[in-house]
């Protein structure tokens, strides 16, 4: 069967439309609103990382290129390699040189350069007093891990390195071989500026990165780190042999060089929940105002699905109480709307039903109930006519059979002749069973057979299956004993009759065929018109007034043809309902 919404109730239908006209559209919207708000918070925080990285890395690199310029300067210096390579007879002729320029540029470097936290020349010039930024090149700095990189190499680059004290590398310096000028060159000199570590701290602890922030080398070690977890003051530590934490986001900018012999690599790591904390907070605004959402239209559309429902219910049960012959009227304020003109309407049929069926039905069924009673007169008259007719043939050949010899077979016949005349006289039971109109049909045939001998044969064949079926009393009889006085009778030379029952679907079907006497035209047209005829009786009994009997009891569903012709017999066939 094609669904259709003629059979949802009406509450399931407004649930219906409430899903998929509210529920569905805006838990859809909000979660298009929420992907595409989520995503641009997570592609911005991401941005946002990605550029103060960057930041990190330019401020990180300018601080180095002026630590790197600042050493340039130094290197070039004609007068400061002057001073350290000269050989002083008397130390105060170094002082005087000294106060006179190295200590303007050497101690007030942390001062005039922002970069830089201390700038240190390493000579092994022996009549040079050594403080003051002038430092002897003796054993314990020959140990120093700076050193070693540069002693012995003819390298005009300046090295970015990590240095400390007491074997801390907590510092970056620029190391420098003073080797500018070829004519100065009688003594070892080195320049060590060290730089301002607070500045580089402060660049690394960058607000806009919420996580750990790594500075490697070209060779992939971890030069500088906010990590507290690994410690890179002994020695460095290869990142590769870092382990992060589960749902983590890495971010690396390019490498980037500093001069031909550092290149540097900036990474941050930050876990995931971290940048996800703004699209968290994005996701409980969309709930919150799917929320609201939902709120508004659900209870408006429960406000006016309860209005529409509650009276439609109402009304429906009352109907079922005027179903039940239950007048009572719905007791509700009028309302304008198609609800309210429906209860209005229903209530005013409801009165004026109850009026005709007061006034008009009763009245008709009073009426009704005379004319069953007169029918049920009609039926007892009727029986009371076709009952006698039996009895006086019966008796006519019981006195006609004695009067001609005396057997004990009148007996059985008085016997037979009994049982018609017993059931003849039980006016209430006026449905038999098939089981005992045929026991009727062999009483009425066997009284036959006595009366005229071997002048008359017959077969009755019935389905005993069927027996319980039940049917008017000597419905069939009446055509048997017709078949037996019009039809076999007036042959000097006897007949046969043949009785034939069987079961069409919801239909009994009789038919009693004689080779008899027959009947001309105008009769047979003469008993068909008692089908369409509508003489409640005839004066005259038999065929008619079981027609009649027969069109009480089934009316248009009752069945009756007759076929017959002179000298050559009559076929008559009976459709009956079969009726439980």
């Amino acid at each position: 069967m094609k669904p259709s919404l003629n059979n949802v109730r009406l509450r399931d239908k407004m649930l219906l439309m409430y899903f998929l006209a509210v529920f569905l559209p805006i838990l859809i919207t909000n979660l298009i609103f929420y992907n595409v708000t989520s995503g641009s918070v997570r592609e911005q925080r991401i941005q946002d990382i990605t550029v103060a990285l960057e930041q990190m890395k330019n401020e990180f690199r300018r601080e180095v290129e002026d630590a790197l310029e600042i050493s340039s300067v130094f290197y070039t210096d004609v007068q400061l390699n002057e001073i350290v390579e000269t050989g002083y007879d008397h130390p105060a002729d170094y002082i005087e040189a000294y106060d006179s320029y190295l200590r303007r540029i050497l101690n007030s470097g942390s001062a005039v350069y922002n970069s830089v936290s201390e700038i240190t020349v390493y000579v092994d010039n022996p009549t040079l007093l050594y403080s003051g930024g002038i430092n002897y090149i003796d054993d314990q700095v020959k140990e120093e891990a700076w050193y070693k990189l540069i002693a012995g190499k003819n390298v005009t680059q300046p090295i970015v390195m990590r240095t400390g004290g007491n074997g801390q590398l907590d510092s970056f310096s620029i190391i420098r071989s003073m080797n500018y000028f070829n004519s100065q060159n009688d003594y070892t000199k080195y320049l060590k500026i060290d730089m301002r570590m607070p500045s580089i701290r402060q660049i690394m602890s960058n607000l806009n990165v919420q996580g750990k922030v790594y500075l490697l080398s070209g060779a992939g070690n971890i030069e500088y780190t906010t990590d507290s977890n690994v410690n890179v003051m002994q020695d460095s530590v290869p990142y590769s042999s870092i382990v992060h934490e589960d749902k983590f986001l890495e971010f690396r900018t390019d490498s980037f060089t500093t001069n031909n012999l550092n290149s540097w690599t900036m990474v941050a790591v930050t876990p995931e929940d971290v940048v996800l904390r703004d699209v968290q907070q994005s996701l409980r605004f969309v709930i919150v105002l799917t929320c609201l959402n939902f709120l508004l239209p659900t209870l408006v559309i429960v406000w006016i699905s309860r209005s529409l429902s509650v009276r439609l219910v109402r009304i429906l049960k009352h109907m079922k109480k005027v179903k039940n012959q239950n007048y009572d009227t719905i007791e509700e304020a009028e309302a304008r709307d198609e609800i309210g003109q429906l209860t209005g309407e229903f209530n005013r049929m409801t009165l004026q039903l109850e009026s005709l069926i007061n006034d008009v039905y009763v009245a008709d069924i009073q009426k009704k109930n005379l004319e069953l009673q007169r029918r049920h007169a009609q039926l007892n008259a009727l029986q009371s006519q076709i009952n006698p007719h039996f009895l006086f043939n019966a008796l006519e050949t019981i006195r006609m059979r004695s009067l001609m010899k005396d057997e004990d077979e009148t007996a059985r016949i008085i016997h037979n002749m009994a049982k018609i005349f017993r059931n003849s006289l039980v006016w209430k039971k006026d449905m038999v069973t098939l089981k005992e109109e045929v026991e009727f049909i062999h009483c009425f045939l066997e009284i036959q057979r006595y009366r005229f001998g071997d002048k008359i044969d017959y077969t009755v064949h019935a389905p005993a299956e069927e027996g319980h079926l039940q049917l008017p009393k000597m419905a069939m009889v009446t055509f048997v004993e017709n078949a037996s006085i019009h039809g076999i009778e007036p042959l000097k030379h006897g007949g046969r009759i043949e009785v034939n029952i069987v079961r069409e679907g919801r239909s009994l079907i009789c038919t009693i065929q004689d080779n008899g006497a027959g009947m001309s035209a105008e009769q047979v047209e003469r008993i068909c018109r008692y089908l369409d005829t509508e003489d409640e009786m005839g004066e005259r009994i038999g065929i008619q007034n079981v027609i009649y009997r027969l069109k009480l009891y089934y009316g248009s569903r009752f069945r009756f043809e007759i076929d017959s012709s002179p000298g050559q017999g009559t076929r008559v066939q009976l459709s009956i309902p079969i009726e439980q």
